[in-house]
């Protein structure tokens, strides 16, 4: 049952929206999580989580028991069928979590569930909301059957996000730059190392190929009208045309498999007075270098973090800074994906220039090492730096 009041209301219970909550919970502030769906989604869109995300999911008690339910990869790398381009390792990167890790999107939600319940804070479902009210006092959230007064709302509600749209906030992007995928949970016969996760590169678009738990592997294509649920004739067929030629992979069983269509738009704002948005509700973009989720986790813990310490008397000033960081690293890693996918779509006569330029990569370390830092989201913490103009961006709590 929707409390009347609340001190902050979190829309959308995601891995961002679980993630802000327990963020602020474990800072003792009054949260409640509310979500339309009426049971959590079985089937998800993101595999990955990367070192810098570990790093903030430790911070939250959720780090460890995540990475005992997920596979760890070891490597990155680029592939042109059987020639391997690039290989990004990860043993050296300045953390503890010298990996990515392979892991269901479902996963990831049910142990932040676990610990969110841990803190005392459950989801609220079915709850749809349905209009936004602001007033002197903050916040009047309207639901099918009920209203929830708050000072603060959090848009962690994907997409399409409900926050977003009744706040007024344009989501923009350049135009032209829908793209459509199809995803794939599958079993197959394989040759391919199952301790790093590969991205094809494809005149016909960049496939990824990336290990997953108890014998699956997850592909993501991006292809030109894909069918509403691909079947294993389309997926082999996705293989045979940019998976690996001398010896091809063989799909012995689909366990799920969709498609969908993105476009890469961002927010014009993170603020709006008491409304404040993180994740797919503030950005989205290709999901090549499998950075979607992971940025979405690591705003929500630099928002809720900035928002308690917001609640505990600091300038609301605060939350500005929080969209002035947010903002700009949503726009480079949609930039960052976008020139994956552009490596993979160059015409033939550009593509010896193109190897060339990526087996560079593979031999200098300086930039190997740049490339893994840029993967893994380790290029967000102060201590490493970043390698773009204004220098590091602030990490949460520290």
């Amino acid at each position: 049952m929707l409390p009347e009041r609340t001190d902050v209301l979190i829309v959308g219970a995601g891995p961002t929206g679980l993630t802000a909550a327990l963020t602020l919970a474990r800072r003792g502030v009054e949260v409640t999580l509310v979500d339309q769906r009426e049971e959590p989604a079985v089937t998800s869109r993101a595999a990955v989580v990367h070192a810098y995300t570990l790093e903030m999911l430790d911070r939250l008690g959720a780090g460890a028991p995540l990475v005992a339910r997920g596979l760890r990869s070891v490597r990155f790398t680029v592939r042109d069928r059987d020639r391997v381009l690039v290989t990004v390792p990860f043993d050296r990167l300045p953390t503890r979590h010298r990996y990515a890790l392979m892991v269901s999107q479902s996963v990831t939600e049910e142990v932040l569930t676990e610990r969110l319940a841990e803190a005392g804070v459950r989801v609220l479902r079915p709850c749809r909301l349905t209009g936004l009210h602001h007033d002197g006092d903050g916040v009047v959230a309207r639901f099918d059957a009920a209203t929830v007064r708050t000072p603060w709302v959090i848009g962690a509600d994907g997409i399409h996000s409900t926050v977003r749209q009744l706040s007024g906030i344009p989501f923009t992007g350049p135009a032209g730059s829908e793209e459509s995928f199809v995803l794939a949970d599958v079993h197959v016969d394989s040759t391919l190392p199952r301790d790093g996760a590969s991205i094809f590169l494809a005149r016909g678009g960049p496939m990824i190929w990336a290990p997953l738990p108890d014998g699956r592997v997850r592909l993501v294509a991006t292809v030109t009208d894909p069918p509403a649920e691909p079947d294993a004739a389309y997926l082999q067929g996705l293989l045979d045309e940019r998976g690996p030629g001398r010896a091809p992979d063989r799909v012995r069983e689909v366990l799920w498999s969709s498609r969908f269509r993105l476009h890469r738009r961002v927010a014009e704002a993170f603020r709006a007075g008491p409304v404040l948005l993180a994740g797919d509700a503030g950005h989205v973009h290709s999901p090549a270098g499998g950075q979607g989720m992971n940025l979405g986790i690591c705003d929500a813990v630099d928002l809720g973090e900035t928002l308690a310490d917001v609640l505990a008397g600091a300038s609301e000033n605060r939350l500005d800074e929080y969209a002035a960081r947010r903002r700009p690293l949503a726009h480079e890693v949609a930039g960052f994906a976008d020139r994956l996918t552009r490596l993979a779509t160059v015409p033939p006569a550009a593509r010896p220039a193109r190897d060339t330029l990526l087996r560079l990569v593979s031999v200098l370390p300086p930039l190997r090492r740049r490339v893994a830092l840029r993967l893994s989201g380790l290029n967000q913490r102060p201590s490493v730096g970043r390698d773009r103009p204004g220098g590091p961006v602030r990490t949460a709590g520290r």
